[in-house]
């Protein structure tokens, strides 16, 4: 393995505490509208529980933040005994324009923490050598995973060149279509690894079928090329030749059987006569065609010796092909044996695609504690999914043989020490994509709305607390609040029938007016969604700045926001002793 190149971090331990004291104290005034949970916010009078506004000034003031964004020069005066726009002696919300500019400049954009993935992979140094296949994933999947794909692969590719290893573990595959890129792409060895078998299988199936697309691709590339060569050598050698001798017969066929070239590249000599075009193609590429007799005429010892040919030849396809994509089952945590699971394992980088919950800081876990990896790119997802060690609903539950650390959420000592907290609600919240609810996509009000008013329902006619069973995605399958409230009563397993349409359509008449109420809280939620992810990303990154063999470490925006919201990933390296 070649020697590691240092890459001087772009933050210190210091200003990362000092970004997480900010993002923590911005946090302990706002976190509590996070939390309130949307289904209650009419049984709970969550409007006027928060607000000393209209709802109308909150969403006036979200579209005026959309706007002066492209005019950061503008600020909004702060008034006197306010703290981030709530008042310091009601901690009601007086003034919404001060609380957005505070979660615009509290988001990780905003506290300028991140690099860019065209600085890291300038960080990284020059790429050298051929990437391999030229790549048309398009075909194969949507928009949003094609950008994914392809600019992780990239990133993940100049790690493992810059670490000088060729090895690569995606945790959480899923489909696969990350490391059928890294593989087929770029020439790596990729193992993905997915809890699912029924993943594991299609992922399979899928890289078969993009190795095959590969093999085509490269393959019209290859005659084109040929093509494109022995047009070349043809112009040639007419040079040399004088013109009086060549007679326009013999140019028009020659020109004929140039157009006539097979796509499969290669060329049958079916004429006695040697064409000029023929003699400039390379011997390779001249073949003559043998006739193949169907299998009901063959011979015993001529089928033997075929069936021996075709074995001997997937054998050698096998030997001599490095790139492999190998698919497996496994359940991961941070105490996974990777070798267990992978017998010809050596220096690898570890990777993982929107892993959800627990796995994403499981996987910076299992990087920090396993000498054979040598570089991490992680980006998380689900952050509801999460586990966080001083969640006061889970302490009941949780094993008392647990240990401090083992959780999801906090991960670094720094955040273990304040015993930090979010909570479900939260990170719900921080799954929010504020970019496209600014451009008027990613919410359905009205069936939040729809939710609301059926708690109302259920808490004043049928006296109901709580169920283990869940309404679910009833809304995109109904026509109106009536039919939903029906559909939903008959999910929950409960008698409707002393209600009468005319009783259900009266709630949702009571309560339409106050939707503003809702959708302009739901709208600060969005807006405080950067700076909760933001909390649980500086807490990764605060983790592996915490490791001593780290030299670099950082976030960096990998994707674009509008295509992929959870546009950020975790990523380290190890240090020079710690390589091969």
């Amino acid at each position: 393995y070649k020697a590691f190149i240092m890459i001087p971090s772009s933050i210190t331990l210091p200003e990362i505490h000092r970004r997480i004291d900010e993002v923590k104290r911005f946090l302990s005034i706002t976190l509590s509208i996070a939390n309130a949970h949307t289904v209650e916010f009419y049984t709970h009078d969550v409007w006027n529980r928060f607000m000393a506004v209209d709802p109308q000034e909150v969403l006036h003031a979200f579209s005026a933040s959309n706007d002066q964004q492209m005019a950061p020069e503008h600020h909004i005066k702060v008034k006197s005994g306010t703290t981030f726009g709530f008042c310091n002696d009601t901690n009601l919300l007086v003034d919404p324009r001060e609380l957005l500019q505070a979660a615009t400049a509290h988001s990780l954009p905003g506290l300028g923490i991140c690099m860019s993935r065209e600085e890291l992979l300038l960080a990284l140094g020059e790429k050298t050598g051929d990437t391999g296949a030229e790549w048309v994933p398009d075909e194969f999947m949507n928009s949003k995973k094609s950008h994914e794909v392809q600019s992780m692969s990239e990133v993940v590719a100049r790690l493992a060149q810059h670490c000088g290893v060729k090895q690569v573990i995606d945790v959480g595959s899923g489909k696969g279509y990350l490391s059928s890129s890294l593989s087929l792409r770029y020439g790596l060895q990729v193992y993905g690894i997915d809890s699912s078998s029924t993943n594991t299988h299609g992922a399979q199936e899928r890289n078969r079928k993009l190795k095959k697309f590969s093999r085509a691709y490269q393959k019209r590339n290859e005659v084109a090329r040929a093509q494109s060569d022995a047009a070349q050598t043809r112009q040639q050698e007419t040079t040399r030749i004088n013109p009086e001798e060549v007679s326009q017969d013999h140019k028009e066929g020659a020109q004929s059987q140039e157009e006539e070239m097979p796509t499969s590249g290669l060329v049958a000599a079916n004429s006695g006569r040697e064409d000029l075009f023929l003699r400039a193609l390379s011997e390779d590429l001249v073949q003559t065609a043998t006739p193949r007799l169907p299998p009901s005429q063959l011979s015993a010892d001529e089928k033997e010796r075929r069936k021996r040919e075709n074995l001997e030849r997937k054998a050698h396809n096998r030997a001599t092909s490095s790139p492999i994509f190998a698919p497996l089952t496994s359940h991961v945590t941070a105490e996974t044996e990777l070798g267990e699971l992978i017998q010809e394992l050596e220096k690898a980088v570890m990777v993982g695609l929107h892993t959800c919950g627990d796995l994403a800081p499981s996987t910076l876990r299992m990087f920090v504690a396993k000498a054979e990896l040598a570089a991490v790119c992680s980006v998380g997802c689900c952050y509801h999914l999460l586990s966080e060690q001083f969640d006061p609903s889970a302490q009941g539950n949780r094993d008392s043989s647990d240990t401090q650390g083992a959780c999801g959420f906090p991960l670094s000592q720094y955040l273990l020490q304040r015993s930090c907290f979010c909570g479900r609600n939260a990170r719900m919240s921080a799954c929010l994509a504020l970019e496209r609810v600014s451009l008027g996509q990613g919410i359905q009000m009205e069936s939040l709305f729809f939710r609301a008013v059926l708690h109302v329902i259920l808490k004043e006619r049928l006296g109901f607390v709580r169920s283990e069973k869940r309404v679910g995605n009833v809304y995109s399958k109904t026509k109106s609040f009536v039919d939903y409230v029906r559909r939903a009563l008959s999910r929950l397993e409960l008698d409707g029938s002393k209600l009468s349409d005319d009783d259900i359509q009266g709630y949702h008449d009571a309560y339409a007016p106050r939707m503003d109420e809702m959708h302009a809280f739901n709208m600060l939620k969005v807006a405080l969604a950067p700076c909760i992810e933001g909390l649980i990303l500086l807490d990764r990154l605060c983790y592996l700045k915490e490791q001593e063999h780290l030299p670099f470490c950082a976030l960096v925006q990998l994707f674009n926001p509008l295509l992929s919201p959870r546009c950020y990933a975790v990523v380290g390296l190890k240090g020079q002793d710690h390589q091969v």
